[in-house]
């Protein structure tokens, strides 16, 4: 039953990133001092929490798939095990590594160009990931 609310936890929060990042051009101006909604502050916090549960989770099913066969053909499977988890970690990488440039305005290796393109490509592929994994969960998976 956990890992059912879970799972919906999951792919709401997907849902509401992917709304967000449509939306947010049509209320927000952006300025040099806030490039960036305020509901991102809110988001970014529950965005790690999602990633953190859905490494976890996905993570276990790797295992669980890993752990059948060593030899045994390559399955559907095994592929969208693997690919929910490395899908998830290297999103989460980014995803830590640009919101920690957020919070220290005295890192300035990059410009806020590359900041901007790297935020578009957590909030572009974190709902299909959340979505996947929590889909998988609601259904009672694992």
């Amino acid at each position: 039953m956990l890992k059912r609310i879970i799972g919906f936890a999951l792919i709401a929060m997907g849902v509401v990133v992917a709304v967000h990042t449509v939306i947010e051009p049509l209320y927000h101006v952006s300025t040099e001092n806030q490039p960036y909604s305020p509901i991102w502050e809110i988001l970014n916090p529950l965005m790690v929490l999602s990633l953190v549960l859905g490494l976890i989770f996905a993570y276990m099913r790797k295992a669980q798939v890993d752990a059948e066969g060593g030899d045994a053909a390559l399955t559907r499977e095994f592929v969208i095990a693997n690919a929910l988890f490395y899908g998830l970690l290297v999103v989460g990488i980014l995803m830590l590594w640009n919101w920690f440039n957020l919070l220290s305005p005295a890192f300035t290796a990059i410009g806020p160009e590359t900041v901007s393109l790297v935020w578009i490509v957590i909030d572009a592929s974190l709902p299909f990931l959340l979505g996947g994994i929590g889909i998988f969960l609601a259904r009672g998976g694992g």
